[in-house]
């Protein structure tokens, strides 16, 4: 499968935390083409802020008996965060694909680049932009609707 295709499985995901009113942030962990783990954000329904679905696949592989995961493409429709770029590299996700930037907390880029950190022994190959208008879109209606029903 393309990079859109699992991206668009990551999308099913985000519209599952959607519709559990979870922060619409989807992941799947792939290798060799093959489903290894799909989760979405699950921070309000496990009252575990760590719930972050790229945390939540990883486990999933780690927990199968994997070690390390050099061979796994890991796909996320927003640019993860401090703690899940941390885990990204201490789990040796060779592949990262994302979607949608964050301004605010991305650690892929847009406020740090945790994946590219010089004193790190592990670099991911990092692909951008994948779906980004999908994965925007539905972050940012998620977040209009929360702004609306507060006014």
């Amino acid at each position: 499968m393309s990079h859109t295709l699992w991206m668009k499985r990551a999308l099913e995901e985000a519209r599952l935390a959607l519709a559990e009113n979870e922060v619409p942030v989807g992941a799947v962990l792939v290798k060799d083409d093959q489903l290894i783990a799909a989760d979405h954000n699950r921070t309000r329904q496990q009252g575990n802020p760590l719930a972050h679905a790229e945390k939540l696949c990883i486990d999933a592989a780690l927990t199968d008996g994997q070690s390390y995961l050099y061979d796994y493409t890991l796909y996320i429709t927003l640019e993860p965060c401090i703690m899940c770029a941390g885990m990204i590299v201490w789990s040796r996700v060779g592949t990262v694909v994302f979607g949608a930037y964050d301004p605010k907390a991305g650690a892929v880029g847009s406020v740090y680049n945790v994946l590219l950190e010089k004193s790190f022994n592990h670099h991911p190959t990092v692909i951008f932009g994948v779906e980004k208008e999908a994965c925007s879109n539905l972050l940012s209606t998620f977040f209009a609707e929360k702004r609306h029903s507060t006014s």
